[in-house]
């Protein structure tokens, strides 16, 4: 049975993707949540960290728009298929979330490199902190997908397998494996995973057209846009589209 511990909004603040506008979030905390409710959640805007479930409840704006892929529609670039062949020594291995010190230190590499390289903000992270990110709330749908290379832990990939669906949610790397495209790499992997389940979507979380470090999600076609955020009584709609062009208002089809 679902407990729901908290349910609540945001107060508004500046928005960390668009500066110019102020972001507020709707919020849930929850604990046994089945798959099939969450897929319901999915469908209607929401991500999950932990046991902690948000989406955008901004009051101005509606930019963050929530993208989904047809995985058996997915046709992949010239660009992507290339980043498979430049990661042919990767080995991928697929499990339940867990916490190592390898973990930790490939999240911190990340981070500090991001951090110079975008100017994210760092902070040290704990074990405490990460399991609270990743670990908390033992879902049964929750996985991790490792990749290493010479035997070496060099990426994280946190995912969400659900019976229809399957959500991305967070990937960290070894900063020394950026050159070899690991973003794109992860994600064809996982899309590679959802298509031999026969899952039917696979969610890449928020779309900003405005949001240069987020054009890469556009990239992979054809691609669903939600057009608003629905609340559990009304149907989420969902709207296909294809453009060559990820800064350009993409076309509905």
């Amino acid at each position: 049975m679902t407990l729901e511990l908290l349910h609540d909004t945001s107060p508004p603040a500046e928005c960390s993707y668009l500066p110019a506008e102020t972001m507020s979030l709707e919020y849930k905390l929850l604990t046994d949540l089945p798959a099939l409710d969450f897929e319901k959640f999915l469908e209607r805007g929401w991500r999950r960290q932990g046991i902690s479930f948000f989406r955008p409840a901004c009051p101005q704006c509606n930019k963050c728009r929530s993208l989904r892929v047809p995985v058996n529609e997915f046709q992949p670039t010239k660009s992507q298929r290339r980043s498979l062949k430049k990661n042919s020594d990767v080995q991928l291995v697929v499990r339940t979330p867990t916490l190592t010190s390898s973990h930790l230190w490939v999240y911190d590499a990340y981070h500090r490199d991001m951090s110079e390289r975008r100017h994210w903000k760092y902070d040290p992270t704990t074990p405490e902190d990460y399991a609270r990110s990743f670990l908390s709330g033992e879902f049964a749908f929750a996985r991790e997908f490792l990749y290493f290379r010479h035997d070496q832990l060099i990426g994280v990939g946190l995912v969400d397998v659900l019976p229809h669906a399957m959500s991305s949610i967070y990937f960290y790397h070894d900063p020394d494996w950026r050159a070899d495209g690991p973003g794109t790499y992860s994600i064809m992997k996982e899309l590679e995973y959802a298509r031999e389940l026969g899952i039917e979507h696979y969610y890449l979380g928020y779309w900003i057209k405005e949001n240069a470090s987020m054009a890469y999600k556009h990239r992979f076609q054809p691609h669903e846009i939600l057009q608003s955020y629905p609340s559990d009584e009304e149907q989420p709609v969902w709207q296909r589209t294809e453009a060559t062009d990820p800064h350009k208002a993409p076309s509905p089809k």
